[in-house]
């Protein structure tokens, strides 16, 4: 390191003198100024009041290399001037303790300083040239309050029927049992605000302040308070909200919006923690499919059934239902070669990113066009948005965005120890989705109950062939009617509708309940008692009440085996679906059975 003797008058902050004419050196001064902001000043030495302010300093010192004039009035050249800039920067100040006092370590930065010195052109081609994420962050935090407000919209118009005082898994007796479980309040294995009340009132109230904070976020208002709170809200749902919140997307949109908040204040670690975020969502979607060893997707045979058995398929998947199996098969190997290759690419060079964005989104698009995943698609395709830089926007995205003045040094200099605490939670999940059993220590796991690093992979194993649990009453045990749900597949002359990305949280749960048994679902059976007692708000959540006037003395269900049928078939029949009774889900109840 070299030190340039001086006794200059000291300047009210550090300057950092450069060769202006060298494109090289302002490309890195530009990363520099974005570390350290208006702490340091840079100064090109053709500047002419350069001799006036530091006179004692000759020229040719400047053309050398950088300088760096102290606020004690010393000056440093080389390698020692990087470092000490640096160490100026929120987060760098133990630089110079890594690279100065290692023995030798002097000598071999500055060896290395002056090569590259010397060979400017060659590294000049090597060096990305610096990027600006302000307005991309910008759009990234309005999108993720759009996502917000769709969750909170969604659940707003369900939450009676779902978790209300007369819905079908009351969120009050959910946390009366956690008071007796727990002994009292336990915020962290039982993380809400629910605490206080699980009221219906209450609820209802928790479903408007996400609306209103998910407007805030989206006009630009408050948008780190904003998106903090969120995050709480939406999390002390999912909890007490059980068996109907148990989705990825729940998980996702947690995590996204954690990530957002700390984000918010424009923290480039925060960046890349959630690219590692979007890394671990597609990455894990290939793996858990190969992991399981089902061998529907080692053939690459899945789709060939998969259109027909996903929850809440759409007109366009019955339509990719019937393309050929060596398309389907193709199609297959293509989403595995996206979420196998495009995840690598998101930590590779620029244009590589891009081409990783644009590959995810497509197979976001496609997903969303053949099958209802409520806000998924749309939150992923939020999070690609990180892969693009400010350049790579459109102007008409640019001229929306208004700067901010930069975060609070505190605020930022917190973030990259969280981000290092956040890294290390999400391993377990990671390793996870490769099947592979690993003793971790209790502390990597215990704030599981948060919700906020998670791990992810839809559709591991396939579920074929489909089935449909059809709930049927009567008032006199010899003439039955069906209920109709909004969504799920049913009468087989319905064509499957576009519903995202609204969720109906008690349809996608039906096709969960007929993939095992009602003994298995304490749920179900408090839908049928509901249903018999006539409970408005659970009936809100289906298409039509076929006992208008007066509640069924009995409810039973059957389960039927579903398929699409083929474009001739329907022609005839008109028929999207195709179904055979297989027999009884749930015997005959009444309220009688049912109990108090």
């Amino acid at each position: 390191m070299t030190r340039v003797e001086s006794a200059t008058a000291a300047p009210a902050k550090p300057v950092l003198v450069f060769d202006g004419d060298c494109g090289f050196c302002r490309r890195w001064i530009e990363r520099w100024r974005g570390l350290t902001g208006d702490r340091v000043e840079y100064v090109p030495f053709q500047d002419a009041g350069l001799a006036v302010r530091f006179p004692e300093i000759p020229r040719e010192q400047f053309t050398k290399s950088v300088v760096l004039i102290g606020v004690d009035g010393r000056a440093w050249a080389g390698a020692a001037a990087v470092f000490r800039t640096l160490a100026v920067a929120p987060g760098w100040g133990w630089v110079p303790g890594v690279f100065l006092r290692v023995p030798g370590g002097a000598a071999m930065t500055e060896a290395a300083y002056q090569f590259v010195a010397r060979h400017r052109q060659f590294f000049s081609a090597l060096t990305p040239r610096p990027s600006s994420f302000a307005a991309t962050r910008w759009w990234f935090l309005r999108l993720v309050g759009v996502v917000y407000l769709i969750a909170f919209v969604s659940l707003w118009i369900q939450i009676g029927g779902l978790i209300g005082s007369h819905g079908i898994q009351p969120a009050a007796a959910l946390m009366g049992t956690a008071r007796q479980h727990f002994g009292g309040v336990n915020i962290w294995q039982w993380p809400t605000v629910c605490w206080f009340t699980a009221s219906d009132g209450f609820l209802q109230a928790l479903c408007g302040a996400g609306t209103v904070l998910a407007l805030l976020v989206i006009v630009d208002v408050a948008a780190l308070p904003a998106l903090a709170v969120l995050w709480l809200l939406y999390l002390s749902l999912c909890t007490v909200g059980a068996v109907f919140f148990g989705f990825q997307w729940d998980a996702l949109l947690l995590e996204t919006g954690l990530l957002a908040a700390l984000f918010a204040p424009g923290s480039r670690t925060m960046l890349w923690l959630l690219r590692w975020l979007l890394f671990r969502l597609m990455f894990s979607a290939g793996v858990v499919k190969l992991s399981s060893g089902d061998p529907l997707w080692r053939s690459l045979r899945t789709l060939t059934v998969h259109y027909e058995t996903q929850p809440l398929p759409t007109w366009i998947g019955w339509w990719a239902h019937q393309l050929p199996a060596w398309f389907q098969r193709l199609s297959c190997g293509l989403m595995f070669g996206i979420e196998f290759a495009a995840p690598l690419l998101i930590f590779a060079p620029r244009r590589w990113r891009f081409a990783s964005a644009g590959a995810m989104v497509l197979l976001m698009a496609l997903i969303a066009a053949t099958g209802n995943y409520c806000f998924f698609n749309l939150l992923t395709m939020v999070l690609c948005i990180l892969l693009l830089d400010d350049a790579a926007l459109p102007a008409w995205c640019r001229r929306f965005y208004r700067p901010r003045p930069a975060a609070a040094l505190w605020r930022r200099g917190l973030l990259l120890p969280v981000a290092l605490g956040l890294v290390v939670l999400s391993v377990p999940p990671l390793v996870g989705a490769f099947r592979v059993r690993v003793a971790w220590p209790s502390w990597l796991t215990v704030g599981a109950a948060w919700r906020s690093v998670n791990g992810y992979g839809l559709f591991a194993n396939m579920t074929n062939p489909r089935y449909e649990i059809v709930i049927e009453g009567s008032a006199d045990g010899a003439h039955w009617q069906a209920y109709e749900f909004r969504y799920k597949p049913g009468d087989p002359d319905r064509r499957p509708g576009f519903v995202a990305p609204h969720q109906p949280r008690l349809d996608w749960q039906m096709w969960f309940a007929a993939l095992g048994r009602y003994q298995d679902n304490p749920w179900f059976l408090n839908l049928c008692v509901r249903l018999l007692q006539g409970e408005p708000a659970v009936l809100r959540l289906l298409a039509e009440n076929p006992f208008p006037e007066q509640a069924p003395k009995l409810i039973r269900a059957r389960l039927y085996e579903y398929h699409f049928t083929d474009p001739a078939t329907r022609r005839v029949t008109g028929g999207w679906w195709r179904r055979e009774l297989k027999g009884e889900y749930c015997p005959i109840i009444s309220l009688r059975d049912a109990g108090p």
